[in-house]
């Protein structure tokens, strides 16, 4: 029986979804001390916060039943993801729940720089009729650069649009078509910083975006351009806005967020008329709160009834549709990292090499190469499953190199698993899914074509292609109470051939003693499928 707690106040749309499950057990427990939630995990299968409540690696280790842990909200801070992803939690957050509130936030902050409405509201507040000094400008006509063309960003340059202004995006990942659709101009981010009266930022931040706002930046842009940041605190350089609102480089902003939060009472920033702050209210709006305590319970539910998870922050989500195509492929892909293992015993592996051909997608791949790499540590490793694979794959010493290529091969969609071991040796073993039953199918072997399902007992055999090799092998594992119950074989003009025999049973370390003692066989190995 599920166990989920929810651990700081979503919405009650969200908490009653959960309880309508057959067999659930909700926990509320809102504002708990860290001591009681310590407590609390002990037994729950699923732990939903917001930003109040701290998963820690302590409390993730106090939580043994843990599968999964989700985030009514778009930042994970206050989860320790490495942790989690080290016990094989899942870690999901909700970034579209408040696409629409963040969207609206941030052509607020737009319209307050161009239309000094804050300043009016005060000067009106204390008794004045300031009309003269508080004039402002326009948004039609004016370019806006965007940096980010995510969920967010798009909505905003809907809404620049329909304002008339000229939009800039600066995405790395931003299609031509996609612009076009968007009705954006695509642009180097020195476009963005060059040309713009107005900026906002709508970047995860990242190592790379972290400060991409920076004192060289806004000594590229025009005198007096606003910018706006309701994304993440960081990606504009707080010491260099500051500067460049004290010179007048900059002639306004609209921030939401900040690098401490909450920000700190004697910030400079505060002490700027036309720095327009708000204290972290992307997402605080009815609706959104609504949305994100639906969708975090949908996704919980969903991975506690074994689906595909939704919104993963340390796993691959892939769409339905993209499931749906793939999921023989994923039973496939684990058996081949099983074999693949096997196939390389006893040497060891010093990296894994993992290529798919075909016309799926990058998700599909993602996928696909976790489940070989959850196959490969099977029956090595406990608690393995697909969040957690690489990390313990790299805590093996195994590197994991995946490609995608569009090379031709034999089969329209396949799967090539390749060990590299020490001493520059390698193993390999390639499959597909074959049929209107998408029934699986190893395909090669060492480079060796043979086609066999993968199940069961396999033994493998290399020998001397001479008559009489598969009668001696059939007449021993009669012997041994043994039944074949299939075989694949591949011959090559003049090279040993390779046989895969399907077993119901595995023979004794004896009987694979006495085939090895057949001259003609050069190698006999066992393979649990």
């Amino acid at each position: 029986m599920p166990k989920v707690l929810v651990a700081d106040k979503i919405s009650a749309t969200g908490v009653a979804l959960l309880k309508a499950q057959p067999g659930y057990e909700v926990v509320e427990a809102y504002g708990s001390t860290p001591e009681k939630v310590l407590a609390l995990v002990a037994d729950v299968d699923a732990i939903l916060v917001r930003s109040e409540t701290q998963i820690t690696r302590e409390v993730l280790a106090a939580a043994p039943r843990l599968v999964c842990v989700g985030r009514a909200g778009v930042g994970v801070d206050n989860i320790d993801v490495d942790a989690a992803t080290e016990r094989g939690v899942i870690v999901m957050n909700t970034p579209s729940g408040n696409t629409i509130a963040t969207a609206e936030l941030t052509f607020t902050h737009l319209l307050s720089l161009a239309r000094p409405v804050p300043e009016a509201v005060q000067s009106m507040r204390e008794g004045k009729w300031d009309r003269k000094t508080l004039s402002g400008t326009e948004l039609f006509g004016k370019h806006l650069g965007i940096l980010g063309l995510g969920r967010i960003g798009a909505e905003v340059a809907k809404r620049a649009n329909a304002f008339g202004m000229k939009v800039l995006a600066y995405d790395p990942y931003l299609t031509e078509a996609r612009a076009k659709a968007l009705g954006v101009t695509m642009s180097t981010l020195d476009e963005v910083f060059v040309l713009s009266e107005y900026i906002t930022v709508h970047m995860p931040l990242t190592p790379q975006t972290e400060g991409i706002v920076n004192a060289a930046a806004f000594a590229k842009m025009k005198k007096g351009v606003k910018i706006v940041n309701c994304a993440r605190g960081g990606i504009v350089d707080e010491a260099a806005l500051v500067a460049a609102l004290a010179s007048g480089q900059c002639g306004g902003c609209g921030f939401d967020v900040f690098v401490d939060e909450p920000m700190a009472k004697d910030h400079p920033l505060r002490a700027f008329p036309k720095a327009h702050l708000s204290p972290h209210l992307g997402a605080s709006t009815a609706e959104a709160q609504e949305n994100v305590g639906v969708e975090v319970a949908e996704a919980a539910i969903m991975v506690l009834s074994g689906g595909s998870p939704a919104n993963a922050v340390n796993l691959p989500s892939v769409d339905s549709q993209t499931l749906s195509s793939i999921r023989p492929f994923l039973a496939l892909a684990e058996k081949l990292g099983a074999i693949a293992r096997q196939l390389a015993a006893p040497g060891r592996v010093e990296a894994l090499r993992l290529t798919t051909f075909g016309t799926g997608s990058d998700q599909g791949a993602d996928a696909i190469a976790r489940s070989i790499q959850r196959g490969y540590l099977r029956g090595i490793v406990e608690g393995v499953n697909d969040v957690n694979a690489p990390s313990k794959l790299k805590a093996l010493g195994v590197e994991v190199q995946t490609i995608r290529s569009s090379a031709e091969a034999d089969y329209k969609e396949l799967i090539l698993v390749e060990a590299l071991l020490a001493g520059g040796k390698s193993v390999s073993v390639a499959g597909t899914v074959l049929g209107k039953a998408q029934s699986a199918r190893v395909v090669s072997i060492n480079g060796r074509t043979l086609e066999f399902v993968p199940e069961g007992k396999l033994l493998l055999i290399e020998n001397q292609d001479q008559p009489g090799i598969i009668g001696a092998l059939g007449t021993l594992l009669s012997k041994e109470r043994v039944n074949i119950a299939n075989m694949a074989l591949s011959r090559t003009g003049g090279a040993n051939a390779l046989a895969v025999y399907q077993l119901d049973t595995a023979p004794g370390a004896a009987a694979l003693a006495e085939i090895l003692r057949n001259p003609a066989i050069v190698s006999a190995k066992l393979i649990d499928a």
